[in-house]
């Protein structure tokens, strides 16, 4: 039986098109500033900097250097923690300002609060950092969605396409893994987290049904039907 939801965010909870064309744009514009002022005092952004600077062979001290290395990656959507945790620091900065709310899909914010209601644990797993997770849920055109949730896993546990990342998750949690059901919209994550023993349902938001032997699911209706009639409570 399925107890724990674990969920990707970008393309699955939230569109594709929130984060690259609201949230990326936002820090690729305000990064620069944002870095000059706060990197001396700020221990965060210090020790962000320190992660950079240690990746990319830059010195610490060259901050023109290291701010046009971040730059590239946003460019590149790189998945770098570093980088990540950055972006979630500018990005709570944007929702506290009120320059956007987090975009969260109506029927995935109806199901997330029902599923959390029939007592499921619900827990996100995103490349984006823990901070920018519950800033996306926190600040929802839904509300505050974060009571939903148990926890919230990022790149620390490993890459989303590793199945030793799904072996973390699961260990930290203490679930059996056939007791986890990940949702994603990227195949090759779903893939990963069956080699590590994780039950998957793969939705696809927009357009046209992919060519594959693997059931598509257009909403969280459809997982909800899933869970309904193949992993009953």
């Amino acid at each position: 039986m399925i107890r724990v939801i674990l969920t990707d965010i970008e393309g699955t909870t939230s569109s594709i098109s929130f984060v690259h064309e609201v949230l990326f744009p936002y820090s690729a514009e305000h990064l620069e500033v944002f870095v000059r002022e706060g990197h001396e005092d700020n221990l965060d952004i210090r020790e962000q900097l320190d992660a950079v600077a240690a990746t990319s062979g830059v010195s610490v001290k060259d901050i023109d250097g290291l701010i046009a290395v971040l730059q590239r990656w946003i460019r590149e959507d790189r998945k770098e923690t570093a980088l990540k945790a950055l972006q979630g620091m500018l990005w709570e900065q944007g929702y506290e300002r009120g320059d956007f709310r987090g975009h969260v899909y109506d029927d995935a914010a109806r199901y997330l609060k029902l599923w959390s209601e029939r007592g499921l644990r619900l827990y996100v797993y995103s490349s984006g950092s823990v901070k920018a997770q519950k800033l996306i849920f926190g600040f929802s055109e839904a509300g505050d969605l974060t009571p939903c949730f148990s926890g919230y896993f990022d790149t620390r546990m490993g890459a989303k396409r590793e199945p030793d990342s799904y072996h973390n998750i699961v260990a930290e949690l203490g679930v059996a893994p056939e007791t986890v059901l990940f949702l994603s919209d990227v195949e090759a994550e779903l893939e990963a987290a069956e080699a590590a023993g994780l039950r998957t349902a793969w939705l696809v938001r927009d357009g046209s049904h992919p060519e594959s032997e693997r059931k598509v699911m257009r909403t969280f209706e459809d997982v909800d039907t899933l869970l309904r009639n193949h992993f009953p409570l």
